[in-house]
């Protein structure tokens, strides 16, 4: 599905997604119609889902990340995802596998914040178990180009 073309175009807009199509078919090596509708391929197949920015939590007030594993009651993991997404703290949940139904990772701005957020989301009904790890660093926290192997994603 993708091919080195592909490949290349993405790794230069995980860089830099305002990029012009000039530049990267310039950095590629390509025309710039092959940026273009290759970018409009990619977004149809939906490869490209959107693009946005990335923000720096701490600098905007978010100073703690959690993350926490969540043991929900049998037959309500949906409906309680759903309500812990609600939170607007809350940046992911995650179904998962091993000893929790459930990974969520979410934000808070203090020790008052945390306190609240696992007071009022971490204790719904139908949470039986909660076990919150707080983020001390933060090594590697978003994509920045896919991994070597271009057969995994054929």
């Amino acid at each position: 599905m993708l091919d080195v073309t592909d490949r290349a175009i993405l790794a230069i807009l995980f860089t830099d997604a305002t990029m012009s199509n000039r530049t990267v078919a310039d950095l590629v090596g390509v025309s710039q119609g092959t940026v273009s509708n290759r970018i409009k391929r990619m977004e149809q197949l939906g490869i490209i889902e959107g693009y946005s920015i990335r923000l720096n939590p701490e600098k905007i007030g978010w100073r703690m990340t959690v993350v926490v594993g969540i043991r929900i009651e049998k037959g309500r993991l949906l409906e309680i995802q759903g309500k812990i997404a609600e939170d607007p703290r809350v940046v992911s949940v995650y179904d998962v596998t091993g000893d929790y139904d459930s990974m969520v990772v979410a934000l808070a701005r203090d020790r008052e914040d945390l306190n609240n957020f696992t007071k009022t989301v971490l204790s719904l009904d139908g949470i039986e178990r909660s076990h919150t790890h707080m983020v001390l660093n933060t090594v590697k926290n978003t994509w920045i180009g896919l991994p070597e192997d271009s057969e995994s994603y054929d």
